[in-house]
């Protein structure tokens, strides 16, 4: 069904390039083409791949479609959509994972807390975070980059250095080693257990490392890039039992995002060492065994829609509120901002410097400068692994936890 789907977008695309570009020259006919088709399978960058252009081959009448992709049907669409349009069009598109990975395609990130740019390149505008111990896959490499997936499926790039990259006996051999995850905001990973020991690397809340043995004071644990080292046990629990027992209450979410108040904002950052808005949001749920969606925009589509047509009178503790610009005859809806909603007119969110509590209400001494830009509400919380998105981390197949 997929497949005919892509042979018929590619026959719709033809005849909007017969349309308006009958007189173009060819690589501009094939421009066309790819725009339509990446504007129809490919639209999020976020979410999927489509890095395609085009060249003529030398001596010949034939042009060469290069580049990467996540979709498969691509190459095969865009050679017919050329083909009805007198083109001849070679298929040299690199369908990720790139082959040339060799099975080298999972990887757990190795530091306390990496860093994710949409491009590979440090100029680039950052992307996400992800900590310590998280599952990825990994897509592709350039020069001392790779291009990975999270959990939630946000793809971007980070540092090479930043990721131990595994194939599927290792990656396997993770998903079931015994772990421990950090449940302080700070911690460090020591060569000795001894308080005074050198330092291996910092850790924050919600790392993920292997359990090897313990004392009466630390865990002896392997951090992703196979160095051991030693954690005090008053800063981590045994992941699996943290896992499986991860039903949250809506309390639970308001007391871990409180436990981040003051916090500084930081694009992009979904740590505890500074986050924007939806960070916020995807910390305080992943620290209670969630995994939400990246993006406030991507948040504000999951769960129960909540109706604010009365303000905030229907909302519940827990309960998600999204912020932007209502959609218009010219524009869509735009989604630029989430906060927690904890009760009485009041939520949490991070904003301006950093976290803080505001209200709704206007007659509230903390009212919140936005709020007339109110736009919708979503209800996440008896949504978990129901099958529309949400899901826990006990039952993402990544983490190994369901099937062990």
């Amino acid at each position: 069904m997929k497949k005919r789907t892509y042979y018929f977008l590619a026959t719709v695309v033809a005849f909007a390039v017969l349309a308006g570009c009958v007189k173009d020259r060819t690589l501009e006919k094939l421009s066309v083409i790819s725009g339509n088709m990446k504007t129809a399978f490919a639209p999020d960058r976020r979410e999927k791949v489509y890095e395609i252009t085009f060249e003529k081959q030398k001596g010949s009448k034939t042009y060469i479609a290069r580049g990467s992709t996540t979709e498969s049907g691509i190459g095969s669409a865009l050679t017919a959509a050329a083909a009805s349009q007198g083109i001849q069009l070679t298929d040299s598109i690199i369908v990720l994972p790139d082959p040339a990975l060799n099975g080298m395609i999972y990887g757990v990130t190795s530091i306390s807390v990496a860093n994710l740019r949409y491009e590979p390149r440090y100029s680039s505008e950052s992307a996400t975070q992800t900590l310590m111990g998280t599952p990825l896959r990994i897509l592709d490499k350039k020069g001392g980059w790779t291009r990975v997936v999270t959990p939630e499926g946000y793809i971007a790039w980070v540092t090479s250095g930043s990721l131990q990259e595994m194939d599927q006996v290792a990656y396997n051999n993770w998903m079931a080693s015994p772990k421990v995850i950090v449940n302080r905001h700070y911690t460090l990973f020591r060569e000795h257990p001894l308080p005074g020991a050198p330092i291996v690397s910092d850790g924050v809340w919600g790392n993920i490392v292997e359990l090897e043995g313990q004392t009466p004071l630390y865990y002896k644990v392997k951090l992703p890039d196979g160095t051991s080292a030693f954690l005090l046990r008053y800063d981590a629990e045994p992941f699996q039992s943290w896992a499986n027992r991860a039903k949250p209450l809506p309390e639970n979410i308001i007391s871990t995002a409180m436990q981040f108040i003051g916090f500084p904002y930081q694009w992009a950052g979904t740590s505890i060492k500074a986050m924007d808005c939806s960070g916020l949001t995807k910390t305080a749920f992943y620290l209670n065994g969630i995994i939400l969606l990246r993006d406030a925009s991507q948040q504000a589509g999951m769960g129960e829609p909540v109706d604010i047509a009365e303000g905030w009178l229907h909302l519940r503790m827990g309960d998600l509120i999204f912020f932007g610009r209502k959609a218009t005859e010219g524009k869509k809806e735009s989604i630029t901002h989430v906060g927690i909603y904890i009760g009485d007119g009041r939520f949490i969110h991070s904003a301006g410097r950093g976290v803080r509590i505001n209200s709704l209400d206007p007659a509230s001494d903390i009212y919140y400068e936005g709020s007339s830009r109110l736009l919708k509400a979503a209800r996440v919380l008896g949504h978990v692994d129901d099958g529309k998105g949400i899901v826990s981390v006990k039952e993402h197949p990544w983490y190994g936890i369901s099937i062990n």
